[in-house]
């Protein structure tokens, strides 16, 4: 007998961290920095319009030009967000983020952000679902 695959919303971060596409970019370091995270859901309103990553924001002050201070989010962010509903199954959410090489996976419900599926969320998914099958 098998088991039936989870869906993503057992494994996702729930109640995440997300940034309105107008703050700058100094303020989304500071965040991303003091809670320890790599990806940023991006939200207009409650809408999620983009997301930011810490090599995005890298990027940003590699660049001489470019002043965290001035800069907004929206400069800065992906708009072509992974986005998926928390009733996907984990199996199809993780080889999509393994074929396109996604960090992470936002998980909406009717528009709004309800979580987020990184891969620190998968590797700690991958453990429970071996020690249960292997336990």
């Amino acid at each position: 007998m098998t088991k039936a695959i989870p869906q993503i919303q057992k494994y996702m971060t729930t109640q995440p961290h997300s940034i309105g596409s107008d703050q700058k970019i100094v303020q989304a370091e500071k965040m991303m920095r003091e809670h320890s995270f790599r990806h940023l859901p991006v939200l207009d309103g409650s809408k999620v319009v983009g997301l930011l990553s810490d090599r995005d924001i890298k990027l940003v002050e590699i660049l001489k030009d470019a002043d965290p201070n001035k800069l907004c989010v929206s400069d800065v962010m992906r708009e072509d967000v992974f986005s998926v509903s928390p009733n996907a199954l984990l199996n199809d959410v993780c080889l999509e983020m393994a074929e396109k090489k996604y960090g992470s996976a936002v998980v909406v419900d009717n528009q709004k952000l309800v979580g987020i599926f990184t891969e620190v969320d998968a590797m700690r998914a991958l453990s429970e679902l071996l020690t249960g099958r292997l336990g």
